[in-house]
């Protein structure tokens, strides 16, 4: 079999590249703190996207640094005992996606959420206020702020919690019953949601984004998603004089050192040929994972659609 990265049996065991910051548990839940002091004033809209077995809402809540969030939110017309619910992630300057896409779910009896992510492409307002760059791309947003709670995934991982937060506490969703999903970017966020709401029963993380950037740069693979990676050295380091500082501040949003929080079950899936996010740089979040979890291999496939995951998704879901 051709590879992109390590063979199998050393992906199995390897533990990541990039720099874990010393204070990175300090700076998770001084951030947990700052999110449990807003009140999220959640609004609840109808869409008047007709369907016969889903009521569609548009959500909107305060997230951190006052912005607005907005999510796509479905329920199922007759929901009267708590149902359990999904919550959905979506890739990389993406958005909440199609109503359509969700109806599967909501049949199945699930009310289902899904974010559109701050300063993306769906309606989620991103209040900017870092500084430095803000040419291209989130992973180095705030990375230039002296302060590193300024970093931008830092408050769209914390929007992923809130989101959960308030799907938990609505009054036909079974709080016990949650589940989150999403791939590549929604993966990332996938992992990072359960990491900061453990109580999150069941996820599945698809090639999951954001594990590992000092693994990517090495790999010389720091380009589409990761561009800006290379990108920000080039403008402004280009000598790598701060290349240990960039990439241990870095590590303040590198889901692989959120992962031990997760409690939740997990199913998720990579390509051996994925270019976009390496092997590597998920497995390196996977493997830190104690909580019960399942990878599923496709070693011929890359960043792309995975033939079958999806089936397999939904039977993990409804067993909860």
């Amino acid at each position: 079999m051709p590879i992109i990265d390590m063979p199998l049996e050393e992906l199995r065991e390897y533990q990541g590249r990039n720099p874990k910051p010393s204070d990175h548990e300090e700076y998770w839940n001084r951030a947990l703190d700052e999110l449990n002091q807003i009140d999220p004033d959640p609004k609840i809209i109808p869409a008047g996207f007709l369907n016969p077995v889903a009521e569609c809402f548009d959500l909107y809540f305060t997230g951190v640094k006052g912005a607005r969030v907005h999510a796509k939110l479905l329920k199922p017309k007759w929901t009267s005992n708590p149902q359990p619910a999904i919550l959905q992630f979506h890739g990389y300057a993406g958005n909440s996606g199609d109503w359509q896409s969700k109806f599967g779910f909501v049949a199945s009896g699930f009310t289902v959420a899904a974010l559109d992510c701050r300063g993306q492409g769906g309606l989620s307002e991103d209040k900017g206020g870092v500084f430095g760059n803000t040419l291209q791309g989130h992973i180095i947003r705030g990375l230039d702020d002296s302060d590193p709670d300024n970093l931008m995934f830092r408050q769209i991982y914390l929007d992923t919690a809130m989101l959960a937060r308030i799907v938990m506490n609505l009054p036909y969703v079974d709080e016990t019953r949650v589940g989150a999903m999403g791939g590549s970017q929604g993966g990332g966020l996938t992992l990072a949601c359960a990491s900061l709401v453990p109580e999150i029963k069941r996820l599945a993380p698809v090639y999951p984004f954001l594990s590992d950037y000092k693994r990517v740069w090495e790999m010389d693979l720091a380009q589409d998603a990761y561009v800006e990676l290379k990108q920000y050295f080039r403008r402004f380091d280009p000598r790598h004089q701060r290349e240990d500082e960039v990439f241990t501040k870095l590590g303040y949003i590198d889901v692989q050192h959120l992962v031990s929080r997760i409690k939740g079950e997990v199913l998720m899936a990579t390509g051996l040929m994925d270019t976009i996010c390496p092997p590597s740089t998920q497995f390196a979040a996977y493997n830190k994972i104690t909580a019960p979890k399942k990878m599923e291999i496709y070693p011929d496939f890359g960043h792309e659609g995975l033939p079958g995951f999806n089936d397999i998704v939904y039977q993990f879901m409804m067993g909860m």
